[in-house]
Formats: structure tokens, sequence, C-alpha cells
């Protein structure tokens, strides 16, 4: 697996770097005695199933099964090869390569040209716009909006002149294949003579970034009278709007300490509300929230306020992306926008305080924002209307998951209305009755039997294969426990993936290697074998075991072969016929569960 990095750097690499602090970029993780836990980045998921171990640098998701260390996270989260998650690590940690090394990850290949074209670009733009006469349209502009020099610099906002090959010779002289940059949506083909030019001019650019801060997009602002108004860059295979929030890895140091996020719908807002002391804002890039986006989220916050334009577009998105919020275990709130203004627009009209205490700090709980809707246009006067409104109230309470907010708002709309609350309360349990004969056989319960028949399983294991679990959880752990294991019963493990794991454990201890579960299971190259390695170095074990237990855990995997050969015998003898053949059989039985013991 890592034989084109020598194995001191990588085991440098791993005695570095603190899979903790790493998984953290990546999921809100919360100490829980000796372990943290978050949600799965692998697999969608409400409450946290997936722990991560500081003391044996491995993690494991209970849900579904992922498993392993701090370089397989980083390639089964991001798709690299052993030898990018290793750079990565390496550049995380300070650490050099060799260089011929660092040419194997083929930096030649499409992808990494784009992503560095990409970096390029931005460099170019930010300087154009900062520092040459080129970028006096785009900083009068960026003083229009009242951005600051501040937020200009944090975002690394930029120019692109009003040029068409300005990008494109720069690319040229650094020599970038022109057709890869046409690819990654830096430049355009003309049809013509199949030559190339600028995409972006006459902009204010935006640079997009991946969850790790690599720049892989752009989104430009023209700053006159040019259509479209902004125009963002097409997906690429190193760009994929759907899965991406902008500024995601500027804001989660915040959105971590306030465990909330804000959501806006554009970068404008973010840059704009973080200027006016907002640090915890990202956008969706010009398409509506995705439940990958929603889950990207959800692993960072608790709580995500959505602050969307006031017109009728901005309140159904409001309502679309609240679904699909609460969907994956979000607490969704609402900040009221006055109607014509978006966020910057606000901001620039009243002030920084009071955005913050108008606007974000009067957010909504999403009832009382429905609540609110539902109500626009109607004359509540008029005795049709305001039952109507008051069915259509009830009908969103009974879809509320928690019997003390139901109760809240019945109170409240008995109150409004001099109505009695039993009668209300009837009312409202007769529309969740109807939704749920409605529903069926929803597409929860399928999922839920699914899981509850998983986790039995796991708490109903043969006694056999808890033994083994457990005995190569104490062999990981302790050499001598795995010696003593080696000389009695060898590979004798009955589940053939045990077996495989104590064959590689003895060649480990086999090679002078000390216990250690996060370097044992970096030598596992197969998948599967790595998932259950890393599920049983996390077991919560007795380290005190005395000798008796683990001889024990020894006799019931010698013993279970012998308790196969035992049930076939007693399948023979029901099946047999004649007495004496049939006696005999019970005799072989008795002696074969004597030598059990």
């Amino acid at each position: 697996m890592s034989s084109r990095i020598p194995e001191e750097k990588i085991e440098q690499i791993r005695k570095t770097t603190d899979i903790v602090e790493v998984i953290s970029d990546y999921v809100q993780l919360k100490k829980q005695g000796r372990q943290y836990t978050g949600l799965c980045p692998f697999h969608g998921e409400k409450t946290p199933s997936f722990s991560v171990s500081q003391d044996k640098q491995l993690y494991h998701c209970f849900g579904c099964g992922a498993g392993g260390n701090v370089f397989s996270f980083l390639m089964e989260h991001e798709g690299y090869s052993f030898v990018d998650a290793a750079k990565q690590l390496a550049d995380r940690a300070n650490i050099e390569l060799p260089v011929s090394n660092q040419r194997e990850a083929n930096p030649n290949s499409p992808q990494k040209m784009m992503m560095d074209g990409h970096e390029l670009a931005a460099k170019l733009y930010h300087h154009v716009l900062t520092l040459t006469e080129e970028g006096s349209g785009g900083r009068e502009y960026a003083k229009a909006r009242a951005f600051q020099k501040e937020q200009l610099e944090h975002f690394q906002i930029g120019f692109a002149p009003n040029r068409w090959d300005s990008l494109k010779i720069i690319l040229e002289k650094k020599e970038f294949n022109l057709d890869v940059m046409a690819n990654a949506g830096l430049l355009g083909t003309r049809e013509s003579d199949q030559g190339h030019y600028d995409r972006f001019r006459n902009r204010l650019m935006f640079p997009i970034w991946d969850g790790q801060g690599k720049v892989i997009a752009f989104g430009g602002r023209s700053i006159g009278d040019e259509k479209p108004k902004y125009l963002n860059s097409a997906e690429t295979p190193i760009f994929h709007k759907s899965k991406i929030l902008y500024a995601i890895h500027l804001a989660r140091p915040s959105i971590r300490k306030e465990n909330a996020a804000i959501l806006f719908e554009g970068y404008v807002d973010v840059v704009a509300a973080w200027g006016a002391g907002v640090k915890n804002g990202v956008a969706t890039l010009g398409t509506a929230l995705t439940e990958e986006q929603a889950k990207l989220l959800r692993r960072n916050a608790e709580t995500v306020t959505l602050c969307y334009d006031s017109d009728r577009a901005g309140i159904e998105a409001a309502f679309r992306s609240a679904g699909i919020l609460e969907q994956v275990g979000c607490h969704v709130k609402i900040a009221l926008m006055p109607e014509g203004l978006d966020p910057d627009d606000f901001i620039r009209k009243f002030g920084a305080d009071r955005f913050k205490t108008d606007v974000i700090g009067a957010s909504l709980s999403l009832m009382a924002f429905k609540m609110r809707f539902l109500r626009k246009g109607k004359n509540l006067q008029d005795e049709g209307e305001r039952l109507r409104y008051i069915e259509e109230v009830l009908t969103e309470i009974a879809s509320l998951p928690r019997a003390v907010e139901r109760d809240h708002y019945l109170r409240q709309v008995a109150e409004e209305f001099s109505l009695s609350l039993d009668a209300l309360k009837q009312e409202q349990f007769q529309i969740y009755r109807a939704k749920k004969q409605q529903k069926g056989s929803d597409k929860e319960q399928p999922i839920k039997r699914t899981t509850t028949k998983a986790l039995s399983q796991k708490k109903l294991l043969p006694a056999y294969k808890n033994a083994e679990r457990l005995l190569l959880a104490h062999m990981m752990r302790d050499v001598e426990i795995a010696e003593q294991v080696q000389e009695r019963i060898g590979g004798q493990f009955n589940v053939d993936e045990h077996h495989a794991i104590a064959a590689y454990l003895f060649a480990y201890y086999g090679e002078g290697n000390e216990a250690d579960p996060s370097r044992f299971v970096q030598r596992l190259d197969d998948p599967t074998l790595m998932r259950i390695a890393s599920e049983l170095a996390m077991l919560p074990i007795n380290e005190e075991c005395s000798d008796q237990e683990i001889i024990d855990y020894m006799k019931q995997i010698e013993n279970y072969p012998k308790w196969v050969d035992i049930q076939q015998k007693e399948l023979l003898m029901k099946q047999e016929h004649d007495p004496v053949a049939a006696a005999r059989l019970k005799m072989e039985i008795i002696q074969m569960k004597k030598q059990l013991h």
C-alpha cells in the first residue's frame, strides 16, 4: 500500500497526525468518555454512531461499519489514493516527502492541473483587484458595495480584467494545457479556430473552495450591465455544485463554536454578513439546497438559520430547504428579511448591528414562520378563511415530532381565536391519524426494521463469534496474548475474516512490531479487513483480563466445530429408524459432549 513512500515517512506522518483533529475538519465531534462521537460522514443518520478513538488513532461507525485510521478516512471520504492521502497529511504536519515520491502522485493529471490552474487564477485575480490599474473598476465597485479591505483579503476576492486573454497568457507562460483549462471552466474555446479566451471578464471574482480550502471554481459578479449578472463556473471534474457550500472551510470554526450555521442564498450575502460580524455564514451556489449539502451542515452544527430573500421565490426556497434540513436532523430557524431587501442590501442600508439583532437575532422557529406565511393574504375576520387557516395550521402542528411543541402551538391558536384547547387537540389528532394512514408503510419503516435487525444480530452473536472478536481485540493490544493464542490455536478461527486478521497479526508481531492497533490496521490491504479490525480495536474490553478469560475464549473457538459435528449427529439420530443404530449415535454424542469440558 505504501510502497511508493518510505515506510519511515509513513510512520512519521502517522505518529505526528492526530486523527481527531483531521476528522474534526469534516465532522462535528463531541467527547464522550475516552471516545469522540459524531454523525457518520459515510451514511445519512440523525443519531451519532460514528466513533473516533484518540488513544488508538482509529475510527469506526457502528451504523454502516466504516472504519480505519487517518489514511483510510481521507481515502474513503475524499476518494484519495494512499499516496495522495499521505501527501495531504504530510503537508498538514509540515513533513517533507522525497521529491521522487511526490512526482508519483502524478502532478500532470488533468484534475491536478485543474486545481493548480484555479489556484493560479485566484492569485492573478486578487493581484489585479488590489494592486493594478486594470483593477480600478473592480475596486470602485467593491467600494460601492461597502466591501472593506478585510473582506477582500479574507475571501480572496479578485477582479477579472476586461480583456480576452489576461488569464490565457499567464496559463500559456506557465505551460498549462489550455484544453484542460477550458474543461476546467477557466477558458472558453472559439468555434472558428478552436483558439482559447478568458471565460471571466470585467467581473468581481469570488473563489469557490472545496471543504479543505482548495480553489475549485469561481463566481463572477458583473460590475456593469453585462449579462448574466452572476456567472458561476460550470460543473467540472473537480467542481460539483450539489456537494459544495460556499466558504464552509472559512466558517467552520465559528459554526463549531456556536453549534449553528447561517445559510444564505449567495456568496455576496456571506461576504456582507461576515463584514457585519456574522462569521458562521455559508451559501449554496445558485442551486436549491441538496440533501448532501444539508448533511454537510448537520455534521458541523445542530441549528441552521435560513436567511433568504423575502420575495415569493425566497419563501418557497426557505420552505423547501427547511424540509430537507429537518429530514437530516437539523433544528431549523428562519431569519425574516424586509420586503425587497436581501442581506447585503439590508446591511448597507441599516448597518451591521441591526442586521445582527433585527434579522439574525429575531429569527423565528420554523413553525412560527409557517404560521405567519399561512395567514398571509387571508382575511381572518371572515369565518370561512379563518377556519381554513386554523385547519392548515393544525395540519402543520400534526407533523411536529415533539408533543411539547404541538401543545405549545395548539395553546397559541386556542388563545388567539378563543377556542377550546381540547377541541383543537382532538381535531389535530384526527389529522395526524389520517396522515399516518395515508402514508401507510412509509419509507422510514424498512430502514428502521433493517437497523433493528442489524443491531439485534450484533447483540445476539453466537458465543464462538463473540469469543473470536474479543480475543482478537485483546491480541491487538497485547503481544503476549497474541503469542499465547498463536501457540494454542494458531489460525483456527471459525470466521474467515477473523482467521485472516489473526494471520496478519501473527506476521505483524513476527516482524518485531509492538502492539499498536492503528499501525496494524495500516498494514491491512483489504478494506473489509480494515473495517472489521478497526471495530475490534475499538471494542470496550477489560484491559486487565485474567489468563482464565483468554483460555475460555480459546475454548469457545476450539469447541465450535465440535458442536457443529454434535448437531449433525443429533440430526442423523432423529432421522434414524433403526433403534440400535440410534442408540449407537446417542452414545457417540454423549462421548463428544464429554470431550468439550
